[in-house]
């Protein structure tokens, strides 16, 4: 896609968005369900995803975990909003690889220690891009790229998160 594809395919939605602003407001939905022993369904738009703990918790290492599923969707923002900037910027990229890590101390969510918080305490991404582009620019089009990424400005400015509980329906 070139850039004047893509600023046609954005043009009706942006303005769309400056017309009405509450259209530009969207509710993303995510849900999964309890399946065997300490395994839980998440539902996607691509299939379900099996999940469980990582082997340093006890999991065997077969399922997904959720704090790789946090990094692979650190890393699907960040390449997805990259190439769109990419576009934008008008740099052709002929490869970009980017590669998120984070450090996490169990001691805390294993409640071994309550000093240790529960989480990740750093998590490191790391652009690496092919293109012909001065260091300059690409150093400009990973600056926009973290400034537009959903995924890292939620995780760099943390997010109110409501949490509420209610029984399952009976079955019939």
């Amino acid at each position: 896609m070139d850039k004047a594809q893509f600023k046609a395919m954005q043009a009706p939605l942006k303005e769309k968005y400056r017309r009405e602003p509450d259209a530009a407001l969207l509710t993303l939905r995510a849900a999964g369900r309890a399946s065997t022993d300490l395994a839980f369904t998440v539902e996607t738009q691509r299939g379900p995803v099996e999940a469980g703990l990582p082997p340093s918790a006890g999991g065997d290492g077969t399922l997904a975990t959720a704090e790789e599923m946090l990094l692979e969707a650190l890393i699907a923002c960040s390449g997805v909003t990259l190439q769109a900037v990419a576009i934008s910027f008008g740099v052709e990229l002929r490869g970009a690889r980017i590669v998120a890590e984070g450090d996490v101390d169990l001691r805390g969510t294993l409640a071994i220690a309550k000093d240790v918080p529960v989480g990740f305490r750093e998590i490191r991404l790391r652009f690496e891009l092919d293109s012909d582009a001065p260091d300059e620019k690409l150093d400009k089009l990973v600056e926009v790229t973290e400034r537009y990424c959903v995924v890292l400005q939620t995780l760099r400015r943390g997010t109110h998160v409501v949490s509420t509980r209610s029984r399952l329906p009976e079955r019939v």
